[in-house]
Parts: C-alpha cells; sequence; structure tokens
C-alpha cells in the first residue's frame, strides 16, 4: 500500500511539469535503475546512469515542443507560449 501511495504522488507531481521536465525526470529514474543494474559499482552505475538517462529524457522532452516556450511572469507563475522569431 505505501509504494501505491508514494508511486500517486510523484505520478500527481510530475503533471504539474513540462514535457521536458517529465521526460529528465522519467530518463533520470530509469538511467539510474538500469545503471545500477549493469554496473559493477552500483552506486556509481545509478549517478552515471541516472545523469546521462536525464539528460536523454531532457532533450527528448524538448524535442516534443517545438515551437514552445516557457516564460514566467513578474508574479511567478509559468505560462507557455510560441517562441520568440528566430529562436
Amino acid at each position: 500500500m505505501k509504494k501505491l501511495v508514494i508511486l500517486m504522488v510523484l505520478v500527481t507531481s510530475l503533471a504539474a511539469c513540462s514535457r521536458t521536465e517529465q521526460g529528465a525526470a522519467v530518463g533520470g529514474l530509469g538511467g539510474a535503475a538500469i545503471g545500477a543494474a549493469v554496473a559493477d559499482d552500483e552506486v556509481e552505475g545509478a549517478v552515471v546512469g541516472g545523469a546521462v538517462g536525464a539528460l536523454a529524457g531532457a532533450l527528448i522532452g524538448r524535442a516534443t515542443e517545438p515551437g514552445r516556450c516557457r516564460y514566467r511572469g513578474r508574479d511567478g507563475r509559468v505560462y507557455i507560449a510560441r517562441c520568440p522569431e528566430g529562436y
């Protein structure tokens, strides 16, 4: 039951993220799990795998948002709009 509650909290918190942030989070977790499983040193494998997975996930997530940029207003709110010309 505890695992289900933790999973629900993680999934709910990812819903508020952009696709780039979601990709980085999922890629980092997946990379850490794979790195720990295949490396001789589990900790080093998890750290390297997590970093590589997060970078790859962020790049993949960014590619799914073509022409869209994130902005933060003076009130702190984040909004998504078209990118400026030539960006």
